[in-house]
């Protein structure tokens, strides 16, 4: 559903139903399926087998990473894209982020910084490099200096091309401050109201259990319904014992 409804989000960003509405969409296919096979195939090469979890996040990486750039690269830049997608966050999640202290440090348990942070960053600097001036020309119109510095240096205009890499730097870092500004800003308003974490005992029962929320527990059978964190200390007809 997600990777459907992204296939809108790129395919409608020109506005129209035209040339770049249908790159945009082809890439955005390309360069996902790519991202997906690359992390599956990381997953198979390191840890022996793959994983639908690892799909999942290859495939939101590869999301991530091409819409920057859906309607202004070709297709073979979407396919390199989607390799750099699939690989470069697998490297900063799987084995980084155990390693490096900062990244330890990250409370990140659906793994954004990984599949948001590290993929957005990273298109952000190759749509600076790939951006093809066949392309831009069909979403800005006849203006020379939407290009990529690749294509700059081809063409004979690196000026413009060092100028569009380095308006992704800049948007890449104002975003980057945006966030951890506002955000902070954010969490010590919930503090002054809640705790931004439950406790180490919560969280090892699961944020679920503790509503009362587990999923496929059977409470008859005994498997993870217990009063003391679920409650229903008045539910008839059935003793302590036999919800253990």
């Amino acid at each position: 559903m997600l990777w459907l409804g992204w296939t809108g989000f790129n395919g409608g960003a020109p506005y129209a139903a035209n040339i770049d509405a249908s790159v945009a969409i082809l890439n955005t296919h390309i360069c996902t399926a790519t991202s997906l096979l690359i992390w599956l195939c990381l997953d198979i090469s390191f840890f022996g087998k793959p994983s639908v979890i690892g799909a999942v996040q290859g495939m939101i990486t590869g999301l991530v990473s091409i819409t920057p750039a859906a309607g202004l690269v070709q297709s073979s830049s979407a396919l390199l894209i989607g390799v750099f997608s699939g690989s470069i966050p697998w490297l900063t999640m799987m084995v980084l982020h155990k390693r490096v202290r900062f990244l330890k440090k990250i409370d990140d348990t659906l793994a954004i910084f990984h599949t948001h942070g590290v993929a957005g960053a990273l298109d952000g600097l190759l749509t600076g490099l790939l951006a093809d001036p066949k392309m831009t020309r069909l979403f800005f119109g006849d203006d020379p200096k939407f290009i990529g510095l690749i294509f700059g240096l081809k063409d004979g205009q690196v000026r413009a091309g060092l100028r569009q890499m380095g308006m992704q730097v800049v948007g890449m870092l104002f975003v980057g401050v945006w966030n951890v500004v506002v955000t902070t800003a954010i969490f010590v308003v919930i503090r002054m109201v809640v705790a931004l974490k439950i406790r180490e005992e919560e969280l090892v029962v699961g944020d679920d259990a503790i509503h009362g929320e587990d999923a496929y527990a059977v409470w008859g059978d005994g498997e993870t319904y217990k009063r003391y964190v679920h409650g229903h200390e008045g539910f008839d007809g059935v003793k302590d014992e036999e919800m253990m």
